[in-house]
């Protein structure tokens, strides 16, 4: 499909906010590919569900949908929209029906979680001085830090919701793994990824922030999916 015709919406994940695709975006605009960035509120997976929705709704034309780590949760379930044409996943979830991400979370442990935890508000954090190691390692020290300092708390009911139908069934899908992610663990992106039975998957030697710290590579993915629709 020709850029014009096209829209991208990119969809963040936990700890996060829309700025987190602040080196995708760029790339694609060059590129001549409309693109939006979500802003979600990480309150529950409906509430995200909702948001994302109405973005797409408000584009015209077509939507490919790109999720990064949680926000694979929400474009699994937002991409049966009419739409949206095709979803690519980056480091990201990819819940069946039925499941929730704390099932998917459970399968292994990773070394991120020891930074996890909750407050009194039901809302979960990475620990500040963990979230450099955590989350992005391979980013420079100083943009991590702003980064855990500028972090978005997401509710439990995120990871404990149950996930619908998932359009990567019926929509076609990309994925891309990061094998040096300490958040979501890279043998569990793999079985995610090949259940999904997708066009390409592409492995990278990336954190769980590979739209940070390989942003050219991830970006040569999104314009593979979104010519090849």
């Amino acid at each position: 499909m020709e850029a014009k015709d096209l829209t991208i919406v990119l969809v963040h994940g936990a700890w996060g906010d829309g700025s987190h695709w602040e080196a995708v975006i760029p790339l694609l605009v060059k590129a001549g590919y409309k693109v939006r960035s979500v802003q979600n509120p990480l309150t529950s997976l409906s509430d995200d569900i909702l948001r994302t929705t109405q973005l797409i709704e408000a584009q015209e034309g077509k939507v490919l949908l790109v999720g990064h780590s949680y926000g694979g949760s929400v474009i699994s379930n937002v991409g049966n929209n009419p739409k949206v044409l095709g979803l690519v996943y980056i480091a990201a979830f990819a819940p069946d029906k039925g499941e929730n991400l704390g099932m998917l979370l459970g399968r292994r442990t990773a070394s991120g979680g020891e930074s996890i935890y909750p407050d009194a508000n039901g809302f979960f954090w990475i620990k500040y001085e963990g979230y450099h190691q955590a989350f992005c390692a391979d980013i420079s020290a100083d943009k991590a830090m702003a980064l855990s300092f500028a972090q978005k708390p997401t509710h439990g009911q995120c990871f404990g919701a149950e996930s619908g139908e998932p359009a990567w069934r019926t929509k076609p899908s990309w994925y891309q793994l990061s094998n040096q992610d300490n958040m979501l663990p890279p043998e569990t992106q793999k079985e995610m990824a090949e259940r999904m039975n997708p066009k390409k998957i592409v492995t990278l030697d990336a954190s769980h922030a590979s739209l940070l710290s390989k942003p050219v590579e991830v970006v040569a993915l999104i314009i593979e999916a979104a010519t090849s629709l």
